[in-house]
């Protein structure tokens, strides 16, 4: 099964899903490492603003505001578990 297509911003409030893989070169995966997401993390999406603003997620207990360029380069899959 593929998620290459499933992207963080193609997701709504409440879902909850799991990061497959980052888009980008070795800078993005820098960026991602520095807000502590990496690869297999479970997050929620807490809250979307409106006017293109950011994407708040739940992780690992932490909350983390993304804007929607960095959310387009994160390639995710849905997840049926529970947020920690």
């Amino acid at each position: 099964m593929s998620f290459t297509n499933t992207r963080l911003i193609d997701f709504k409030q409440g879902d909850q899903i799991r990061i497959a893989a980052f888009e980008g070169g070795l800078r993005f995966h820098e960026i991602f490492s520095q807000y502590g997401l990496f690869p297999g993390d479970v997050a929620k999406v807490l809250r979307i603003a409106p006017f293109d603003g950011p994407m708040l997620l739940e992780i690992g207990g932490r909350e983390i505001a993304l804007g929607k360029s960095l959310a387009a380069r994160i390639i995710v899959e849905t997840c049926a578990c529970d947020v920690p």
